[in-house]
C-alpha cells in the first residue's frame, strides 16, 4: 500500500445506501420468514395427513378388532349351544338308560319276590303236610299206646283180683314193688299226655325239633363234635331273672354252640338280636356253658338270601330246612366264625 492509498480518506454511506441495505436485508428476512412458514405450514400438513392415516388405520384396526370379536363370540354361542345339546342328548340317553336299568331291576325283583313267595308257600304247605302227618303218627302213637296201657291195666287188674288173696300175704317188700310198678306206669301215662299236649305246639316249636335231630352231624367239617344236644335252656342273672334263654345247645368238653331257631329269618334285627343273646349267655353263662369256648348259629325254615351274607358276616353259621333234613347253607362272603 502506498502513501497516497494510506491517506485518503474511507467513504461513509449515505441515507440511501443504509436504507437501500436496511430494505434488502428487511426482505431478505421475510423472504427467509416467510419460506420458514411455508416449511412449517408443509411440516403440519404432512403431520395432519400423518394423523389422519394414523387414525383411519385406527378405526380400521378397531373394525378389524369388532369384527374379530364378533366372530369369536359368534363361533363361542355355537361352541355352547353344540355343547349343550350334545349335554341334553347325553342326559336324555342317562336318562333312558336308568329308567330301563330300573324297569329291568325291578321286573328281577317281581320276578324273585314271585319265586320266593311260591317256595315259600310250597315250604309252608310242605312243612303243614309234614305237621299233619307228624301230628296223625303221635295221635296213632298214643291211642296205641293207650290201648296197651288199658290192656295191660285189665290184665293187672285181673291178675291182683285172683291173687289178691296171695297179694294180701305178701310182705312189704312186695306191696313196695306193685306201688313202684304203678308209679311207672302212671309216668308212661303222663309221658303219652306230655306228647299229646305236644300237638299244639307252633309252627316255630316243630321246626325247632327237626332241626334239633343230629344237627352235630352238620359240623363235621369244623373242630367242634358237639354231640350232646339240650333245648329250651333259660339264662338267668344274679338276681334269678331269666334275661334270655337259648333254643338249641350243642356241647362237648371243650365247645358249645348257641342256635337261635326261627320259622323264617328274614330280618337283621333277629341277627342282632342274636349278637345281644350270645353277650348276655357269656356275662351269664349256663352251667353247660361255664369255662368253655362258644360259637353261634342261626336255623330257619326259610331263610331270605338277602339275610345269610349278614348272618354270615355276623359270624354265625347259617342252617336252613330242606324237607326233612337239615342244610348247613355255603356263605357266599369270607367267613371266620366268630367266637364268644
Amino acid at each position: 500500500m502506498t502513501t497516497t492509498q494510506m491517506s485518503e480518506p474511507r467513504r461513509v454511506p449515505t441515507i440511501e445506501e443504509f436504507w437501500e441495505i436496511f430494505t434488502k436485508s428487511q426482505m431478505e428476512s421475510l423472504a427467509r420468514q416467510e419460506k420458514w412458514e411455508k416449511e412449517w405450514e408443509a411440516r403440519q400438513e404432512k403431520w395432519e395427513k400423518e394423523r389422519i392415516a394414523r387414525e383411519a388405520q385406527q378405526a380400521n384396526l378397531e373394525k378389524a378388532r369388532a369384527a374379530r370379536e364378533a366372530n369369536l363370540e359368534k363361533a363361542r354361542a355355537a361352541r355352547e349351544a353344540k355343547l349343550e345339546k350334545a349335554r341334553a342328548a347325553r342326559e336324555a340317553k342317562l336318562e333312558k338308560a336308568r329308567a330301563a336299568r330300573e324297569a329291568k331291576l325291578e321286573k328281577a325283583r317281581a320276578a324273585r319276590e314271585a319265586k320266593l313267595e311260591k317256595e315259600r308257600a310250597a315250604l309252608e304247605a310242605k312243612l303243614e303236610k309234614e305237621r299233619a302227618a307228624l301230628e296223625a303218627k303221635l295221635e296213632k302213637e298214643r291211642a296205641a299206646q293207650q290201648e296197651q296201657l288199658e290192656k295191660e291195666q285189665k290184665e293187672r287188674q285181673e291178675k291182683w283180683e285172683k291173687e289178691r288173696e296171695a297179694r294180701e300175704k305178701e310182705n312189704a317188700r312186695s306191696l313196695a314193688e306193685s306201688r313202684a310198678r304203678l308209679e311207672k306206669a302212671e309216668r308212661l301215662m303222663d309221658r303219652v299226655a306230655e306228647n299229646v299236649g305236644g300237638l299244639n305246639r307252633s309252627m316255630g316249636e316243630l321246626i325247632e325239633t327237626l332241626i334239633a335231630a343230629r344237627l352235630w352231624e352238620k359240623f363235621s367239617d369244623y373242630p367242634y363234635n358237639l354231640k350232646r344236644a339240650y333245648q329250651r335252656i333259660p339264662v338267668f342273672n344274679e338276681n334269678n331273672m331269666i334275661v334270655t334263654d337259648i333254643d338249641i345247645l350243642l356241647s362237648n368238653t371243650e365247645w358249645v354252640m348257641v342256635v337261635e331257631v326261627k320259622r323264617e329269618l328274614k330280618r337283621k334285627d333277629d341277627v342282632d338280636h342274636h349278637i345281644v343273646r350270645m353277650e348276655r349267655i357269656r356275662k351269664y353263662p349256663p352251667l353247660e356253658t361255664i369255662g368253655k369256648r362258644m360259637v353261634g348259629a342261626m336255623a330257619g325254615g326259610v331263610v331270605e338270601p338277602e339275610i345269610r351274607d349278614y348272618i354270615h358276616r355276623a359270624g354265625f353259621f347259617v342252617l336252613e330246612l330242606t324237607g326233612e333234613n337239615v342244610s348247613l347253607v355255603k356263605p357266599a362272603v369270607e367267613f371266620t366264625p366268630r367266637e364268644w
